[in-house]
C-alpha cells in the first residue's frame, strides 16, 4: 500500500479530494521558479566560525586577485528585473535550462532575469495539474542545478542568499476548472472573480498563518518575508498589488485566464504538500462560504504600509518566524487533516521536523552579532 505520509500521495489524494468536493473537478497550477546564479560561493559553519562569500559577474564581486577584464556592464542593487543582455550575463544559460525542461515535458511560459542584481532568475511554467506541476518543480529544480552547474556557476533556491537584495519566491498561479468551466471568472465581479473564486482566497487567508509552516518552511524563509522586497507580510488580497498575499493578475481578464495568485511560498518547500495544503485551506473556504472581505482580508489596491496605524494593525500578518508559523500550526492546523488530504500524524510529524531545525539555527551565534555585541 502506498505510504500515507509520502508528499506525493498526498498530492494524489488532494486531487481525489477536489473531485469528490463537488467544487471543481480540476486545479491547474503555473509555478514560478525564483532562484540565483552565482559565479561562485564558499561558506561554513562550525565552532570557530560561521561565514558566506558570494562571487557574481554581474555586479563584479569577484576575488581582489582575480585581474581578468571584465566587460564593465553591471547590474545596480535591487535593478535587475527585466534586465536584457549584455547586464543580463546568464540569458543563454536560461535558454539552455528550458530547452531541457521542455525536452523532459514540462511546457514553459517565459523567463527573464529577475529584480536581484546578482543573478536572480525567474521561469515560470505553464499551467498543469497539481501533481504534475509539483512533479515540474522537483525536476525543474535538478534540472537548473546541474545545467548551471555545466556553466561553472551554482544555483540556490534558498529563498534569501543575499542581505539587501530580493529573496527568491515560488508563487503559484491557481485555477479550478468544473465541467470544462472555469470557477474562478465571473464578469462585473472584484477584479472578475466569481464567489467561489473569493470563497478560496477566504480559506487560504484564514489559514494564512498556519500554511506558512508548510509552504515556507525553513528558517531562511522568514529573512525573505520583510518590508520593500516585493515579498508580503500581510495575509490580504488585491488585484495587481505585489504585496499582496493573494493577488489577482489584471493581465488575466478572461474567464479562461482568470487566476488567483499565492506569493507567500518559497522553493525550500516540498511542493507536493504546499499545493496540496494551499488546495485544502480554499477547499474549507468555500465548502463554509468564507467570505475574505467579511473577515478583513482586503480587497486592499493601496500600498497597505500608507494606511493609518489603526487601519494597518487590524490586518493579520504573516509570520515572521518559522518557530511563529509552527505554533500558528499547533494551533490550527485541524483544516489539514479534517479535508481528507492529509493523514492525521502529519502535523505533529511535520512539527517534530521543523523544531529542530529551529533549535539547530537558534543554538548557532549570527555573524551579526559579533558586529552588534561582541564589545558589549
Amino acid at each position: 500500500a502506498p505510504f500515507r505520509l509520502d508528499p506525493r500521495v498526498i498530492a494524489s489524494r488532494a486531487e481525489n479530494v477536489l473531485e469528490d468536493s463537488g467544487h471543481a473537478d480540476l486545479s491547474l497550477w503555473s509555478p514560478e521558479l525564483e532562484f540565483y546564479l552565482f559565479t561562485g560561493v564558499t561558506y561554513g559553519s562550525a565552532s570557530d566560525g560561521s561565514y558566506y562569500f558570494v562571487q557574481s559577474e554581474e555586479t563584479g564581486w569577484l576575488p581582489e586577485d582575480d585581474l581578468e577584464p571584465q566587460l564593465g556592464y553591471r547590474i545596480r542593487s535591487r535593478s535587475g528585473y527585466h534586465a536584457i543582455p549584455p547586464s543580463d550575463a546568464y540569458y543563454q544559460v536560461r535558454n539552455e535550462i528550458a530547452a531541457a525542461m521542455e525536452e523532459t515535458g514540462i511546457p514553459i511560459k517565459y523567463h527573464h532575469h529577475e529584480n536581484g542584481a546578482p543573478g536572480q532568475s525567474e521561469i515560470e511554467l505553464e499551467p498543469a495539474t497539481l501533481r504534475l506541476a509539483a512533479d515540474s518543480i522537483m525536476m525543474g529544480k535538478y534540472i537548473v542545478r546541474n545545467t548551471a552547474a555545466d556553466w561553472d556557476l551554482a544555483s540556490t533556491f534558498m529563498p534569501k542568499p543575499l542581505a539587501e537584495e530580493p529573496g527568491s519566491g515560488l508563487h503559484f498561479h491557481i485555477k479550478l476548472i468544473k465541467d470544462g468551466r472555469p470557477v474562478f471568472h465571473r464578469e462585473g465581479g472584484y477584479a472578475g472573480l466569481s464567489e467561489e473564486a473569493l470563497f478560496f482566497i477566504g480559506g487560504v487567508l484564514r489559514h494564512g498563518r498556519a500554511l506558512a509552516a508548510i509552504t515556507n518552511p525553513s528558517t531562511n524563509s522568514y529573512r525573505r518575508l520583510r518590508p520593500g522586497y516585493e515579498a508580503p507580510t500581510n495575509l490580504f488580497f488585491s488585484a495587481a498589488n505585489r504585496s499582496a498575499a493573494i493577488r489577482i493578475p489584471k493581465y488575466a481578464n478572461s474567464p479562461e485566464t482568470k487566476t488567483i495568485e499565492f506569493r507567500p511560498s518559497d522553493a525550500s518547500c516540498n511542493p507536493y504538500l504546499a499545493v496540496s495544503a494551499i488546495l485544502a485551506a480554499g477547499l474549507e473556504g468555500m465548502t463554509n462560504r468564507i467570505d475574505p472581505r467579511e473577515s478583513g482580508f482586503g480587497p486592499f489596491d493601496t500600498n497597505i504600509h500608507e494606511l493609518p496605524d489603526a487601519e494597518r494593525d487590524r490586518i493579520s500578518p504573516l509570520p515572521s518566524t518559522l518557530e511563529e508559523a509552527l505554533e500558528a500550526l499547533a494551533d490550527d492546523g485541524d483544516f489539514l487533516s479534517g479535508s481528507g488530504i492529509f493523514p492525521e500524524e502529519f502535523v505533529q510529524v511535520w512539527l517534530d521536523m521543523k523544531r529542530a531545525d529551529c533549535k539547530e539555527v537558534g543554538a548557532r551565534p549570527h555573524p551579526a552579532e559579533y558586529d552588534l555585541y561582541f564589545d558589549c
